[in-house]
């Protein structure tokens, strides 16, 4: 049902604009055209953002007015826990494996898709999303779990970069994880001079990072005839092989990368007519299709790298020692021994800019959970050091007491705490953008809505069992004596329910803030209810990406979100 005038006259926004797109010139509506008012800046925690003018006419420029978010947002599938998953698949099933990385970079695609559409088309990020439809309560449960997800992804990262400026110049590791915090907030503050030039940053990072597995892999030079039969053929041998390929799935979506894709959207200056959001999902699917790919080649690279080397005939009996426990420290070792120091020093160049771009991006994303979900107004400097030091401190402490071994280890259990917290940003990711309250017109027809759910329920699935598996492995290794582990079974038991009674909470709640409205003459076009237009999702007409065309007086006198609900 249509929500009340009285709700109505509550919820609307003064920034409503016509259909003028070129497109539907020769529609009549029915309806008169208003004249667009002007949209006043958006600003930053009262600083003004630096928005990306697109150009009106389509072609290359107006593509490359889109191009840099898709980069920012595939640093978190390069990641050093991302090579880390890569070298031991290599080096345990050689190429076998190379399915499920381009099976994961498909479903990839197709999620963030998503998290990119609620943002062009409601003019709101996924926390701000949160913070407007959950109560108080749930909504600081979510904050707290999307922090901790930040935090966890942040760590191999830190990490990872820690370890290569150990293997560049010698660096402790623990020296390495403070120089990796303070270098963080240098290169953040390239964001007071525009976004595109941390675009730009970020964007010759990930090609450092191609261009050296790229000549690694020329190098190694794998057969590829076994790599073209693993992209293609999905096979698993052995319960090993299984555990790999799940937890190579399960990272391969990122829980801050869905709150970080919806914001980094808003960067840009797209007129709001149904041709201009219909264009901008468009140029947001392939700009991300490319970046995406990009890593895609990256992760192949560096199976296929371990891969060749570990399935070398005339390895030593120590680096055969290294491949059957491979990790990001054994396997610059590995890779000097065996291919020479040139691959050594490559290998730790692409291992630092991984690890300096995924600091960067978690950062960033760290600013727009917190400013999404609470809505606190800091400065920017403040709030990324805040952001900052929440993930050095776990890691520096552990590089101290534990070591390089020690740091390994918190890459494992980090992973765990990132496939725990999933769903809790997949699912309001995924029933946001199918409801017809927060995407109008450009929700996701009935058949998209279905093929997502499969695939996110395939992933939180995979998680779960990610998580559950290695809770009871590590329970009946550990030394506690029985009541202990009756205990912690006990607890274990009890907390799963806990988790998968939040999930179903989740899934089956019923949005209730509308953020999508029409105006008060379209609040029902030619007998149907458009906010409860199950009649128009189930007809196929709408679709995700925008790339069929549909009835232009379906999409008449859109509004534009209310920038004061931007703060």
């Amino acid at each position: 049902m249509a929500p009340d005038s009285e709700a109505l006259s509550h919820h609307v926004h003064p920034y409503e604009f016509a259909n003028t797109s070129s497109d539907f010139d020769d529609v009549d509506t029915g309806k008169s055209e208003q004249p667009l008012p002007s949209k006043p800046d958006r600003e930053w925690d009262g600083v003004k953002v630096d928005e990306v003018d697109v150009p009106d006419r389509r072609g290359w420029r107006k593509l490359m007015a889109y191009v840099g978010p898709g980069f920012l947002v595939s640093i978190a599938y390069i990641d050093p826990g991302n090579f880390e998953s890569d070298l031991q698949a290599g080096a345990r099933y050689q190429y076998q494996l190379l399915w499920v990385i381009l099976l994961a970079s498909c479903f990839a695609l197709i999620i963030q898709s998503l998290a990119a559409n609620l943002g062009v088309v409601s003019g709101k990020h996924l926390s701000e999303h949160c913070r407007s439809e959950y109560p108080r309560n749930i909504n600081l449960g979510l904050w707290l779990l999307a922090e901790l997800a930040i935090v966890a992804s942040d760590i191999p990262e830190v990490i990872g970069s820690a370890y290569a400026l150990n293997m560049l110049f010698g660096i402790p590791v623990w020296a390495g994880v403070l120089l990796t915090g303070f270098s963080t907030l240098m290169l953040l503050a390239l964001q007071q001079y525009g976004v595109r030039k941390l675009e730009l940053l970020i964007a010759f990072l990930v090609f450092t990072m191609a261009a050296c597995f790229f000549v690694e892999l020329g190098y190694a030079s794998p057969p590829l005839g076994d790599m073209l039969t693993g992209l293609i053929v999905p096979k698993l041998d052995g319960s090993g092989a299984t555990g790999l390929a799940i937890s190579l799935l399960g990272a391969m979506v990122m829980p801050h990368n869905l709150f970080l894709h919806s914001a980094l959207v808003l960067t840009r200056k797209i007129p709001r007519n149904t041709s201009s959001i219909k264009d901008a999902c468009r140029y947001y699917l392939v700009e991300s299709g490319f970046a995406l790919f990009l890593s895609f080649l990256i992760n192949v690279c560096v199976i296929s790298v371990s891969g060749a080397v570990c399935s070398s005939k005339d390895l030593s009996e120590e680096n055969r020692d290294s491949c059957s426990n491979l990790d990001l420290n054994r396997a610059s070792f590995l890779l000097r021994n065996v291919l020479g120091r040139w691959s050594f020093q490559l290998f730790a160049i692409a291992l630092l800019a991984s690890g300096q771009s995924s600091t960067i991006t978690g950062t960033y994303a760290g600013q727009y959970v917190m400013q999404g979900f609470l809505n606190l107004q800091f400065q920017p400097w403040l709030r990324n050091l805040l952001t900052r030091s929440v993930a050095i401190v776990p890691s520096l402490i552990v590089a101290l007491i534990g070591g390089s071994a020690g740091a390994g280890k918190l890459i494992i259990i980090s992973s765990m705490i990132l496939s725990f917290e999933l769903p809790f940003a997949l699912i309001p990711l995924l029933k946001f953008t199918s409801s017809t309250t927060k995407m109008g017109p450009y929700a996701n027809s009935l058949t998209v809505t279905s093929v997502t759910w499969v695939i996110g329920f395939c992933v939180m699935l995979i998680n779960i069992y990610f998580v559950s598996s290695a809770l009871w492995d590590w329970i009946l290794h550990s030394s506690f004596s029985i009541v202990s582990l009756i205990l912690l079974g006990s607890s274990g038991v009890l907390g799963i329910l806990v988790y998968l009674g939040a999930i179903i909470y989740l899934a089956i709640r019923q949005d209730k803030e509308v953020t999508y409205l029409l105006s008060e003459g379209e609040m029902e076009i030619d007998g149907v209810d458009m906010i409860d237009a199950e009649a128009s999702r189930n007809s196929g007409d709408l679709e995700l990406h925008g790339l069929l065309s549909f009835d232009p007086k379906d999409s008449a006198q859109l509004q534009q979100p209310q920038d004061g609900q931007r703060q």
